[in-house]
């Protein structure tokens, strides 16, 4: 790769694992109130040292080596920066079970926000589509139908890896509902009972959960391992920084979760077509993550409430 290819890509994954996070950094936030002052030091520390490492660091490395373990460890873990044809070509014939895996996964996961999960209405079409929400598994069980149908004409590993996104799908759906659950009884005046230590269990179990989004996500920018760590451990330093001081000023931005369905939405459709052989430029994923974001950033600092909490922090600063 150029180094200003990388460059982007580091910037695109940043941006991307930054905006998927903003959920789980608020979560975060949120526990960490009830916590003492050394745990939360511990969390923010070496909670942040397991989430980007382990997490974000050997999720992917897992990932591609499930899908090429003749490549061995240090194999999967170089495997975009080889010269050796044998590697090539062993990354080159397994990248489309990857990519229809993450690209269903992706799908799927844009699909259910659009149509059954509370939001800001960004877009006229949102509040139609939210008033049809009942559609949705229909619509997830028709589109696995399709591709399961077109992938199984090209190869049989191609549509299980179609059936492994929706499977990973609707578990982490799972954990997720259940972590919201969960931080509500947290939340609560009884949750006092409840020791730091299992906090801090929970809040390391709930940001593995969360970070699938952005893990599956990474690999429709790229492959290469090491630059999902680096890219991924950036946007995750800005949401630990974020869930210090800045929680309540993020919150104020009312459609940035809507950029970041949207670009997940897009790159869902970007790895499906990879995944069927439609070759897509390296750049279309930065490109378009920075896009989606952008002008839903542009359209929360002109909503009424951002301006209004702007006018109210000019007032405190006289």
């Amino acid at each position: 790769m150029e180094w200003s290819s990388i460059v982007i890509t580091v910037l695109g994954l940043s941006l991307f694992e930054l905006i998927c996070s903003i959920d789980n950094a608020i979560i975060n936030a949120e526990v960490l109130s009830t916590m003492g002052e050394k745990a939360r030091k511990w969390f923010l520390l070496w909670g942040f040292a397991f989430a980007v490492f382990f997490v974000r660091g050997f999720l992917p490395l897992l990932i591609v080596y499930a899908v090429n373990p003749s490549l061995g460890v240090w194999g999967a873990l170089t495997a975009t920066f080889s010269k050796d044809p044998a590697v090539i070509e062993a990354i080159k014939s397994s990248a489309p079970v990857l990519y229809m895996g993450g690209g269903i996964f992706l799908l799927f996961l844009a699909l259910y926000w659009l149509f059954l999960e509370e939001k800001n209405f960004g877009l006229r079409v949102e509040e139609t589509i939210m008033s049809h929400g009942f559609w949705f598994y229909a619509l997830a069980s028709v589109i696995l139908t399709a591709v399961v149908w077109y992938s199984m004409k090209i190869s049989t590993m191609l549509a299980f890896g179609a059936v492994v996104g929706s499977s990973v799908f609707f578990i982490t759906h799972g954990f997720k509902h259940n972590a919201e659950e969960s931080e509500k009884r947290l939340l609560e005046k009884k949750s006092g009972k409840m020791s730091d230590l299992s906090k801090l269990l929970y809040l390391e179990v709930i940001d593995t959960t969360f970070s699938i989004d952005g893990v599956l996500g990474a690999f429709a920018f790229t492959l290469s391992v090491p630059l999902i760590l680096l890219g991924n451990a950036m946007g995750a330093y800005v949401v630990r920084r974020l869930t210090i001081g800045n929680i309540d000023r993020i919150k104020n931005y009312a459609y940035l979760k809507n950029g970041a369905m949207y670009s997940i939405l897009a790159l869902g459709c970007v790895m499906l077509a990879d995944g069927f052989g439609v070759h897509v430029p390296s750049y279309v994923s930065p490109v378009i993550t920075f896009a989606f974001v952008g002008y839903f950033y542009w359209r929360s600092v002109r909503h009424p409430d951002y301006m209004l909490s702007q006018t109210k922090g000019d007032k405190t600063k006289k």
